[in-house]
């Protein structure tokens, strides 16, 4: 079997932490067992391993989102990136496609669709794998997970079974709703449906005759140059609302959906994250501090406070979800980045009278990884080592580096650097525009 992780989303309901970069499932902020923190989508892969679940996994995502998936899980998944968003169906179709021809699976493999960052417990995966053997007992041609509703909810879509299957394991669906206003969302629990948790599981060639409705591509790549053809519809239109034999599981554990502050906050292990001090009369108050500043916080009741490079966010638990509505004109730019060799922060970014910019990061690159060997047609830039050892290549020369030194790369000159131990950097930007896409990537060989 295979397992297919969506990963997608623009960050903006968990301001300032996520970004368009860092979305709500990479903030490593969920205790681990060992106490230690961990993110979303680090706890579902945790959790994928520890359970009855053996397929491998891939994660089908956008561009954006790639270097960070490669620093929270390193080589563990295979990553299937969009060339351009659409929707949860090409996305889909694309990572089929890439099992079927890049990784050579055969037609028959059962493959499993779900989102990487549902907050729930080992009974969830428990039911994934019944569903794959549900598939291959050919109970159905596609076979979904159904989330018993606590309340009348209309953020989810409903999947509705024949009464007559109820008390069954195995159900089959009588029809979907899509996201119903309250009132119908109440008449549905009465039909006894449940919410449409995202989770489907299918033989891999069931999925691919559809993707060859649109698309019949000799290789992989050729069908990820073709991807704008595929149509930009969500999974649920296009395949489970049209399938003729479909099924659906039911699932009645935990399964909390941690997307703003107010659902994020409840599953926290401490009120205090970072460098927080809070009073006595700071009631039903989380603070979360990624700077390195303190923050004191008292006399409030049900608020969130958290801050980060991007900005700092002080709201009332009841209207946290608003935040979405004024994020796009808060930050200008990511002030925080993970990438594939590390992260970096933004320390200052300034504007001079003669149009000039500098922009001023602290880099983090881990032991043994490396920033590629590249240009920058717009800028200049100035790194000074403050810790750490490590090789840095200008024009194809190579030299040792380590605390004091100082690096200037002219504008258009090539170069890179490798972490021999874990590196600190402070690199000053100078030009005009300074934007991470100014970059022409080249082959270097360590």
């Amino acid at each position: 079997m295979r397992i297919i992780l969506l990963s997608g989303g623009s960050g903006k309901r968990l301001w300032p932490l996520s970004n368009n970069a860092r979305s709500k499932q990479f903030l490593p902020l969920l205790q681990t067992p060992s106490g230690d923190v961990e993110s979303m989508v680090q706890r579902v892969v945790r959790q994928i391993g520890e359970s009855r679940l053996t397929g491998k996994i891939t994660i089908a995502t956008n561009s954006s989102q790639r270097d960070i998936i490669i620093n929270q899980l390193g080589d563990e998944v295979d990553i299937v990136t969009e060339p351009e968003r659409r929707d949860t169906f090409p996305a889909i179709a694309l990572a089929t496609g890439y099992l079927s021809m890049a990784k050579q699976c055969a037609a028959d493999e059962v493959v499993v669709i779900m989102p990487c960052d549902p907050y729930t417990e080992t009974e969830y995966f428990d039911v994934i794998a019944d569903m794959v053997a549900a598939v291959e007992n050919n109970a159905a041609d596609l076979v979904l997970m159904g989330i018993n509703p606590t309340h009348p909810s209309t953020k989810f879509g409903y999947v509705v079974p024949v009464p007559e299957d109820c008390g069954k394991d195995i159900l089959r669906v009588k029809r979907f709703t899509e996201k119903p206003d309250v009132a119908r969302a109440e008449a549905l629990l009465a039909e006894g449906a449940f919410w449409n948790g995202g989770v489907f599981a299918f033989r891999l060639g069931y999925m691919v005759n559809i993707l060859e409705k649109y698309i019949k591509a000799a290789s992989f790549d050729e069908l990820r140059s073709r991807y704008s053809e595929l149509p930009k519809i969500s999974f649920d239109y296009e395949v489970a609302e049209k399938a003729s034999s479909v099924a659906v599981l039911p699932f009645s554990g935990k399964w909390k959906d941690l997307g703003t502050w107010n659902s994020l906050t409840e599953e926290l292990s401490s009120n205090a994250i970072g460098n927080v001090v809070l009073g006595e009369q700071a009631l039903n108050t989380h603070v979360v501090n990624e700077l390195g500043v303190p923050i004191f916080c008292n006399g409030v009741k049900d608020v969130v406070v958290a801050s980060s490079p991007d900005g700092i966010l002080v709201c009332g638990k009841e209207y946290s979800e608003n935040i979405k509505n004024y994020v796009d004109d808060l930050s200008p730019r990511p002030m925080y980045e993970e990438r594939r060799w590390g992260s970096y922060r933004v320390l200052d970014s300034s504007t001079y009278s003669d149009g000039c910019l500098s922009l001023t990061k602290v880099l983090q690159l881990k032991s043994g990884r490396d920033i590629s060997y590249q240009i920058h047609q717009h800028r200049e830039e100035v790194w000074t080592v403050v810790d750490g050892e490590g090789i840095v290549v200008i024009d194809g020369e190579t030299r040792k580096v380590s605390r004091g030194d100082v690096v200037v790369i002219g504008q258009g000159q090539k170069h890179a650097i490798k972490a021999v131990t874990d590196l600190q950097i402070v690199e000053v930007q100078i030009g005009n525009p300074l934007v991470e896409e100014d970059i022409i990537r080249f082959d270097w060989q360590w």
